[in-house]
This record gives C-alpha cells, sequence and structure tokens, in this order.
C-alpha cells in the first residue's frame, strides 16, 4: 500500500467512533446530510445512510482516502476506455453499452442494440414462427442478470415467457422443459467464450429435446449471446441469429449488451431502452460527482467502514419486494467477484480485508429466519434495506402497508435496540442499516440500482487499491474438473475416495 493511503487508513481508525444515537442528537441535520433523492426521468430513489456510521470527520478521512488512491484518476480510465484490467491488458466498458464511454465503443454499443431490436421485432411479429417461450442458458452474469431482470420487471405480462438455466444439474433443465412446448420455444445461448462447458453441455440437450420433439431445424430456434461469434456460427447457429457483444464487457457486468437479448424478448425493446437509461443517470452522477455527494463513492465509505475499521465479516441485502427476491443473489457474484482478491491491482498483497461476503434475503420471510442474528448475535452486520413505494400486487392495500411498517421498523429497531432486565430480551441497539427507496419498481429504477451497485463495487476496489475485473480464483477448480473427465490425474486422498464412491475413477 502506498505510504499516503496507509497514512489515511491509520488515521481513519483513530477517529472516534460514536453510536448512532450520539451521531443523531449531535448533528440535527444528519438526515439531510446522509439522506439524497435521486431523481430518474420518471419517478425517483432514496438513498439513505443516515442510520450508518458515518460522520463528517469520518467522511472527510474517506475523501482524502479517495483522493490518496487516485479515485478521479481510475474513474476517467474506467469511463474513457482505458485499460483499467491491468492483469487481463484490457479495458472495463459495460458503461458504453449504456451510452457513458469512449465514442467508438459507444458507437459499437448502439449498432449491437439496433441489430437486437431487430431481431427482438421480427420474433414478436412471427417473422420466426409463433414464440411463447425462450429457454435462456448461461451460467454466471450470463444467466444471474437476465433472471432477476424478467423476475422483477417481467412476471405477469412478458411477451415471451423466459425461462433462465444455469445449474448443469439436469433437474434445472428438465423444469424449464416442461413449462415450454417444443413448438413455440426458442433457445438463447449466452457464452462470452461460447465454450462454457456447463453452457454448452445444456445447449446441446436443449437442442436434442427440440428435436425429439418434432421440431425439423433445432438450429433454427436457436439465439447466440456471445462475444466470440465466430465460435457460435461453427456450432451451427445462423449468422442472422448470432448477437455479438464486446471482449471488454465483463460477464458479470453484461446485462446491458446482447445478454439483455431474453429481457428485451419478455418486455419488448422499450423495455430494455428504458432500462439502460435509468442505469446511463446512474452514470452520469458517478462520472460527474465528486467526494460524499457521490452516491455510490459514499456507500463504499460506508462499506469499508465496516470491513476495514470495524472487522465486519459480511454484509447483507434484504429486499422488501418479491420482485427483488433475485437481486441478494446477483450482488454476491457481482461484489464478490469482482473484489474477493488478495493482491493490489500491481500484484501486491494487501494488508487488510478485502470485500466481505454479501448475503441475504427477502423481507418479511427474512426475519422469520435470519434476523435473530442480526439483532442479538455476537456479529456485526451492516444491512442494506430495498423496498418500492408502489406494490407490485393488486391485492389489499394491507399486504403492502404490512410490508413496508415492518422494512422500516426493522432498521429503526437495529439502531435503537431495546434494553431489559432479562438479558434474553434485550437489544443492544448500535446496528447500522442503509436503506434505498423505489418509488416505483420501472425498467429505469431497476437499471439505477443496478448500474448502482456496479459503481459502488468500483469504488470500493478504489479504495483498496485492487482490480475489480479480472476473476481468476473461479479458474482453478474449472481445471481440476477438466483434468478429473481428462482421467490420469492424481489427487489427494480424500477426493480420489470420493471419485471412486461416486464411480468416477
Amino acid at each position: 500500500m502506498a505510504s499516503n493511503s496507509k497514512a489515511q487508513w491509520d488515521q481513519l481508525k483513530a477517529l472516534p467512533k460514536p453510536t448512532l444515537a450520539e451521531l443523531f442528537a449531535a448533528d440535527p441535520a444528519r438526515l439531510d446530510k446522509l439522506s439524497t433523492k435521486f431523481d430518474l426521468a420518471e419517478g425517483y430513489i432514496r438513498f439513505d445512510w443516515s442510520k450508518t456510521h458515518l460522520d463528517d470527520a469520518h467522511i472527510s478521512g474517506f475523501e482524502a482516502l479517495a483522493q490518496a488512491m487516485d479515485f478521479a484518476g481510475r474513474r476517467m480510465a474506467l469511463l474513457s476506455g482505458e485499460k483499467i484490467n491491468v492483469t487481463e491488458g484490457r479495458s472495463a466498458e459495460h458503461t458504453a453499452q449504456r451510452g457513458i464511454g469512449k465514442d467508438t465503443s459507444v458507437e459499437e454499443a448502439h449498432a449491437l442494440h439496433q441489430r437486437m431490436a431487430s431481431l427482438v421485432a421480427a420474433i414478436h411479429e412471427g417473422a420466426l414462427g409463433q414464440v411463447k417461450h425462450l429457454i435462456h442458458i448461461g451460467i454466471g452474469g450470463s444467466a444471474l442478470g437476465p433472471a432477476l431482470a424478467i423476475d422483477a420487471l417481467a412476471r405477469e405480462e412478458a411477451l415471451v415467457q423466459v425461462h433462465v438455466v444455469a445449474n448443469i444439474d439436469g433437474c434445472a433443465l428438465e423444469a424449464a422443459f416442461a413449462k415450454a412446448d417444443p413448438a413455440t420455444t426458442m433457445i438463447a445461448v449466452a457464452s462470452k467464450t461460447f465454450t462454457t462447458i456447463e453452457t454448452m453441455t445444456n445447449a446441446a440437450s436443449a437442442l436434442h429435446w427440440l428435436s425429439e420433439n418434432g421440431v425439423e431445424d433445432p438450429y433454427g430456434r436457436v439465439v447466440a449471446l456471445t462475444a466470440a461469434p465466430e465460435k457460435a456460427v461453427e456450432w451451427g447457429v445462423d449468422e442472422t441469429r448470432v448477437l455479438p457483444f464486446p471482449e471488454c464487457v465483463g460477464g458479470r457486468y453484461s446485462l446491458w449488451s446482447s445478454i439483455g437479448f431474453p429481457v428485451a424478448l419478455a418486455l419488448g425493446f422499450q423495455g430494455f431502452a428504458e432500462f439502460l437509461d435509468g442505469a446511463a443517470r446512474i452514470d452520469e452522477h458517478f462520472a460527474n460527482t465528486d467526494g460524499a455527494a457521490n452516491l455510490p463513492l459514499r456507500a463504499a465509505f460506508a462499506d469499508q467502514y465496516y470491513t476495514r475499521l470495524l472487522g465486519c465479516q459480511s454484509r447483507a441485502c434484504f429486499a422488501y419486494d418479491e420482485r427483488l427476491a433475485l437481486l441478494p443473489f446477483y450482488l454476491q457474484q457481482l461484489e464478490m467477484e469482482s473484489n474477493g482478491k488478495s493482491v493490489t491491482f500491481t500484484g501486491e498483497p494487501v494488508d487488510g480485508p478485502t470485500a466481505p461476503i454479501t448475503w441475504g434475503g427477502v423481507g418479511t420471510d427474512a426475519q422469520h429466519a435470519v434476523f435473530q442474528l442480526l439483532h442479538q448475535g455476537t456479529l456485526q452486520v451492516p444491512v442494506d434495506f430495498i423496498a418500492c413505494i408502489t406494490p407490485g400486487d393488486a391485492l389489499d392495500p394491507a399486504h403492502h402497508r404490512i410490508l413496508l411498517m415492518n422494512c422500516f421498523a426493522q432498521g429503526a429497531a437495529l439502531m435503537a435496540g431495546k434494553p431489559s432486565s432479562d438479558p434474553a430480551r434485550a437489544y443492544a441497539g448500535n446496528r447500522p442499516s442503509a436503506t434505498m427507496l423505489v418509488d416505483d419498481l420501472t425498467p429505469a429504477a431497476l437499471g439505477a440500482l443496478i448500474a448502482f451497485h456496479e459503481h459502488r463495487t468500483f469504488a470500493n476496489a478504489v479504495l483498496l487499491g485492487i482490480n475489480p475485473f479480472d476473476q481468476f480464483g473461479v479458474e482453478l477448480g474449472k481445471e481440476i474438473a477438466k483434468s478429473i473427465e481428462k482421467g490420469g490425474a492424481t489427487f489427494d486422498a480424500s477426493t480420489t475416495a470420493l471419485l471412486v464412491e461416486a464411480g468416477l475413477a
């Protein structure tokens, strides 16, 4: 770590750590300072960090740290298309998919989106026959993003029903088959390299399912979403149904590219365009706002307060909206694959914790499952609450009123606590939370939420001095699996015994 950043960390660690109650009592303007209404083209999101332990002194300290770590320079490098992914020697240009970035990359993204829009329109107009279902096959970022967006935005009135399959476990693919009619089903194969073993194995089985159920030209039902279009054509997909995306768009950041094809197919391309626009609003804010007023950077300040200064090993996210049930799973990959590193971007060992474990669930279910630990356990866990003012259902308004009351009550209870003469019934309080309150879960609002978390992840990486855009940690297990398939490899006694027991050796 550079000596100047070490000095900033040391100063932050030495600052007094007031309780939440003390912070509110000492600063009547606290809510106004740490709660921001972010306007979208229609609607808004309120971001509230007032129930975290950030105060003026810590914010100033973190702003100095950001300056020492050249946050502005690294942000510019990201948004201008420089090779910020230094270990792989390439840029990270997912924001260009939303119109923010190097001119040539933005132009390329626009052209590829138009290609996708044309195919989506052709399918909706019946040019490829009647299409009622799409089985979208991918894994990691190629599946988590589409699954989240479709579950959030297209539960009831989807133009095409989309079934996302990621797991190589055949039960997952069979479940999708059970919901779809082969005669009216298309297959999307999403793989950056078009070699991912889980995806390609599932794709081959889907083609077999179509064939054995009377579809004469199974390959004619396939759309390929890939950064290796030549491999897709070689595999058998007609080039008119290959939707490329750039190599510089990483998997967990790829929802904005042709990986978003199933979202556009389910919503219509206009809905997908609104999704991109919402993300672009956050991009513009992130690019043009400095210091703690920059919402993703402010969130990173709070993240680092708990991880680096207090030693918290996890961060929880609870969506008080059934439509966002998949958000914690999406954030797990985004944050843990990006920042789960042990070396800096220059290859030196880090001198402290990097990414905490991201986990979470859905309220109010989680209140009856894991909130015991949050309120009375010995672990300190910062919590994010995400809720929507406008309900996603048409039932008695009591449902949504009770949902929101529970969400806000949990944050209040975590902060305030409650003393008791009976230790088993005492709540310590002083437990932090942040709240993101969306007025209505539109495509633009979801796009903004996801882009906010992308930039939050990047801001954390800058403060830590690490590269969030490689993911070498996922490779070793894949290599060993391939060596098992090949045969002849030697393993430890435990692994050998398991292979023999399962009939794999």
